[in-house]
């Protein structure tokens, strides 16, 4: 029974002997001398746990980030999987073959209020090169890569960004030791995966194009299409945008064109009328033009405004 006992494979633990922890063990034999049955004890061993090296690394975004240029963050998550506390070296890698475009590196944070949002400010940027206090074993730490994304991206542009973590005591083959650099002043010794995991951070490009049409027709004063003097023109604009992303402060202006007069309460929004006067809705007209404040217009719709001048005869 002994002999199978010994023969069954165990389980990996999930909570590894800390590094520094002293095992001992002590023997026991017995026999009989002179049918007297007598126990022996040997010595104890003892054997100190040296510490293993081991991080991990995941993206915590869920897909692709959709952006726009100027200033993005991505988050990861970096865990210990090593025995004892180890500090961990961040590198940010963003030109990464493939990409449609590549980011500026900014700057890397930790997490400090562990809220899951990055706050400026508030979140402690590490100093270059990046490197993180001790995570204790089996501990994580959550990462925030600030970037700069470049202006003129496409939409639909796809770019990657490798965040690469190192334990700070070295890397190296697996079964590279470091003499007495571990917890408790054990030796260190690098872990199946080299003290080195990777984790890739995805975005994509949100972008949008803008078109403005104008377009004008025509009723004369005897029920016909002729631009006569005493004809009122209805000119009507199409504010369109097109792509995946949103565009704030969205306005149309125009002019009334010589040799025409404005048709007082004539202004339009989406078919609703608007008043002439400034500051009681969107829009604005006078004799000398129109103005109407769109506002953020989401991707894919459009805005229509018109008003009405009359040829002058």
């Amino acid at each position: 029974m002994a002999a199978a006992l010994l023969g069954t494979a165990q389980p990996a633990s999930a909570n590894p002997v800390p590094a520094g922890s002293v095992i001992e063990s002590t023997a026991e034999a017995t026999y009989e001398d002179s049918g007297v049955s007598r126990t022996v004890t040997s010595n104890t061993v003892q054997v100190r746990v040296d510490e293993l090296l081991g991080v991990a690394a995941a993206t915590l975004d869920a897909g692709p980030l959709a952006v726009r240029s100027g200033p993005q963050v991505l988050s990861f998550v970096v865990s210990n999987t090593g025995n004892g506390p180890e500090a961990v070296t961040l590198e940010v890698v963003t030109s990464v073959p493939g990409n449609a475009f590549d980011t500026t590196p900014d700057a890397v944070a930790l997490d400090s209020n562990n809220n899951g949002v990055y706050d400026p400010g508030v979140d402690a940027v590490l100093p270059g090169p990046s490197v993180t206090g001790p995570i204790p074993a089996g501990g994580t730490e959550r990462v925030f890569v600030i970037l700069i994304v470049p202006s003129g991206i496409g939409d639909g542009a796809l770019s990657q960004v490798n965040l690469i973590a190192r334990t700070a005591t070295g890397t190296g083959t697996p079964g590279t030791t470091f003499a007495g650099a571990g917890e408790s002043g054990v030796d260190a010794v690098v872990g199946a995966g080299g003290g080195q995991a990777s984790a890739t951070g995805e975005m994509v490009g949100s972008a949008s194009t803008v078109t403005l049409v104008k377009w004008a027709s025509v009723t004369d004063p005897f029920g016909g299409s002729s631009p006569l003097p005493g004809a009122t023109i209805t000119y009507g604009m199409e504010f369109l945008v097109t792509g995946s992303a949103p565009v704030d402060a969205a306005a149309i202006t125009d002019t009334i064109p010589p040799g025409t007069r404005y048709s007082a309460g004539s202004l339009t929004l989406e078919g609703a009328p608007l008043t002439d006067a400034a500051g009681d809705d969107a829009g604005e007209a006078s004799a000398a033009g129109i103005a109407v404040t769109l506002g953020t217009v989401p991707a894919g719709a459009s805005r229509t405004v018109t008003f009405d001048v009359l040829i002058e005869e």
